[in-house]
């Protein structure tokens, strides 16, 4: 079982910054990769990075490249989510889960989940 507890989440105006964090328990943590997703209201979840759990490779949706940035710290069993240039439109709860295996970035090809964090922007 892994644990997963994400915060850094809050009010920021147009424009600012966040550095969301996904802390893991309960397996090794090097073994899992991770992803962020967002859900806003009325909306579905939709995928927003995603970092390997061996090269650390990273990937990201296509609308959101050169704003957020993913890393992960395996020493300190941390994923983290930098935003920059937050638009009222990145309004959403951001939720990280944690998978072993590979495969497309859709929520169902996840295992894990946090309870989420809710990231609000201001215009």
């Amino acid at each position: 079982q892994v644990q997963l507890v994400e915060s850094g989440g809050g009010l920021v105006q147009a424009g600012g910054s966040l550095r969301l964090s996904c802390a893991a328990s309960g397996r090794t943590f090097s073994s899992l990769a991770i992803g962020w997703f967002r859900q806003a209201p009325g909306k579905e979840r939709e995928f927003v990075a995603h970092i390997r759990r061996s090269s650390g490779s990273t990937y990201y949706a296509d609308s959101l490249k050169g704003r957020f940035t993913i890393s992960r710290v395996n020493a300190n069993d941390t994923v983290f989510l930098e935003m920059n240039s937050l638009k009222p439109e990145d309004t959403a709860v951001y939720y990280c889960a944690a998978r072993s295996g590979t495969g497309p970035f859709l929520p169902g090809k996840y295992d894990y989940w946090g309870q989420g964090t809710q990231v609000t922007v201001s215009s």
